[in-house]
């Protein structure tokens, strides 16, 4: 049995590998660790409780031990604002009414004339109102009283 564990372990590394370079993200190459180390261990034990405990153990520190790295990366990027983003939270002026939540009027926000929906109707044109979000093509408003 000794003979071909070191293989089977590392077929697993290979599959585990392939699995690992097909993602965009770090998944797999804890277990790709973890199995090359089960085959270094079956080369010199054959215990195949000892080399799973090896596999298992390997790949949990190996985890552990660059988890708060990937964070780390992870947390760096930051979500870039797109033009239409920087709408939310401002306020404009209601270019038409809006009589009912069915409603789609115009709004116009920093100088620019938007589709506008409110949950809150109804609203007239004139109306000062607060952008709370954009949903496709249209703003989300709300009358500021």
């Amino acid at each position: 049995m000794a003979s071909f564990m070191p293989y089977i372990w590392i077929a697993v590394a290979v599959v585990m590998a392939i699995f690992e370079i097909s993602t965009v993200q770090l998944v797999s190459i804890w277990f790709v660790i973890g199995a090359l180390c089960a085959a270094v261990t079956a080369i010199f034990n054959d215990s195949v409780a000892v080399q799973a405990i090896v596999f298992v153990a390997v790949s949990l520190l190996a985890l552990v031990i660059t988890r708060p790295l990937v964070k780390k990366f992870k947390t760096n990027t930051q979500k870039v604002s797109t033009n239409a983003d920087r709408l939310i939270g401002e306020t404009g002026t209601l270019q038409s009414d809006l009589p009912d939540a069915d409603a789609i009027g115009q709004v116009r926000v920093s100088g620019s004339v938007w589709s506008a929906k409110c949950d809150n109707p109804p609203l007239q044109k004139g109306d000062r109102v607060r952008v709370l979000a954009i949903e496709g093509v249209k703003l989300i408003v709300e009358k500021i009283q």
